[in-house]
């Protein structure tokens, strides 16, 4: 099997060095030697032994009958988007760990792939290393999911371990990430939320069946969050994580959102620390399963293709049925969302208790030692719209954090 990769970055690179390390035991696996015939990158990589495999013109690929499957791992949505369909057109398989790319175009290239014969695979797009889209696409075919939620980025949940277990601030943390590798000189998609957006809605369309649209989900990131905020979840033996989570509340009706949210130690996300990602799955019969392993990184990412391209060689003319259908899943409105909120405001709680409670009902209080001028509450399960229409009541609030205790 002649191959094509789409890009010499950290996953491309990866791929390249994957293949071959693990060269006899993925010809094992696949029933057949797989190369790389071409690496197509704009740069040349003189004294690197793939530059005799690099090619500048994608045409090349493209009109090389012998290149089975091409590896897009070039980031993106174009020229990302239309070398993939080109691709499927041709009749050669794709594999790719573009999220931006599978969350805007998935369901269009999907069908291309279904209509061609041939195989589009993103094992990688969503976790890294860890194998959760192939677990939702074949383990898990006899369920009905009910609930994904996970941590899906592994630079924001470095920084918040951080926060965490040293007391750091945010400007703090992340300057440490950008130094370590762990964050980008821009990181936007990652601190707003809008990585961890893109992954919970290629899991949620897989998952329910139809396309969800990551335009739609309701998004926060992590940018807001103090070392007092930490201090406080310390102080209840919990933890703060950016969670990406969805879930169907009703026979058609369902929620998606990416946020912070305080979470207690019995929930399996609690303890999830560093660059580590985690997802968690319930069905109607499985019950609970986690997922958990490295979220990113060059070998991780880079063994996630390899094993996607290993089943596009083992299954040559047919199509894996790994899809969700074109037609939208409709959203809960954010207002109509259910959730419990962590709320800080000024003052004291033995003055302001009934204040809180005549508006929220019985809440939860919380007191920090150190943070005398302040204390906070837990509310009963709200909607957003209720606690907003509550908060604009109660004077001195200085912060809020949706809440899975």
């Amino acid at each position: 099997m002649k191959i094509a990769v789409l890009g010499y970055g950290t996953v491309g690179s990866g791929v390249v060095e994957v293949l071959d390390v693990n060269q006899k035991l993925i010809a094992s696996r696949a029933k057949e030697e797989i190369e790389v015939k071409y690496v197509l990158d704009l740069r040349d990589f003189p004294g690197d032994k793939i530059q005799e495999k690099i090619v500048h013109d994608y045409e090349i690929i493209l009109n090389d009958p012998e290149i089975g499957i091409v590896v897009e791992v070039m980031g993106g949505v174009e020229p990302a988007n239309t070398f993939v369909r080109k691709a499927l057109e041709a009749g050669k398989s794709v594999v790719t760990s573009n999220k931006a790319l599978v969350a805007k175009h998935g369901s269009a290239l999907l069908k291309t792939a279904r209509e061609k014969n041939v195989n589009f695979l993103f094992e990688a797009s969503v976790g890294g290393g860890i194998p959760i889209l192939r677990a939702l696409g074949s383990s898990l075919t006899g369920d009905e999911i009910e609930e994904i939620a996970g941590i899906l980025n592994g630079t924001t949940n470095y920084m918040m371990t951080r926060m965490f277990y040293e007391g750091a601030n945010y400007e703090e943390v992340l300057r440490e990430a950008q130094k370590n590798g762990f964050a980008e000189a821009d990181p936007t998609a990652d601190v707003e939320g809008q990585d961890a957006c893109r992954k919970i809605a290629i899991l949620s369309s897989l998952a329910y069946g139809r396309f969800l649209d990551f335009e739609k989900v309701y998004t926060e990131g992590i940018t807001k969050i103090t070392p007092e905020d930490m201090e406080y979840a310390r102080e209840m033996g919990r933890n703060i994580k950016l969670l990406g989570t969805s879930k169907r509340v009703g026979e058609d009706s369902f929620y998606a959102l990416v946020a912070p949210f305080l979470v207690g130690k019995n929930n399996p996300l609690h303890s999830v620390n560093g660059v580590f990602n985690s997802i968690f799955v319930h069905g109607n019969m499985l019950g609970d399963a986690m997922f958990y392993g490295s979220g990113a990184g060059k070998l991780p990412t880079a063994s996630a293709v390899v094993a996607d391209v290993v089943d596009c060689a083992k299954n040559k003319g047919r199509n894996i049925m790994m899809s969700w259908s074109e037609e939208k899943l409709d959203l809960l409105q954010i207002d109509d969302v259910k959730s419990r909120f962590f709320v800080r405001v000024s003052g004291h709680a033995a003055e302001r208790q009934s204040e809180i409670e005549e508006l929220f009902g019985k809440v939860e209080i919380v007191a920090v030692p150190s943070l005398s001028e302040e204390f906070a509450f837990i509310t009963g399960e709200i909607t957003e719209q209720e606690y907003r229409e509550k908060a604009e009541k109660l004077d001195g609030i200085q912060s809020r954090i949706r809440a899975r205790i």
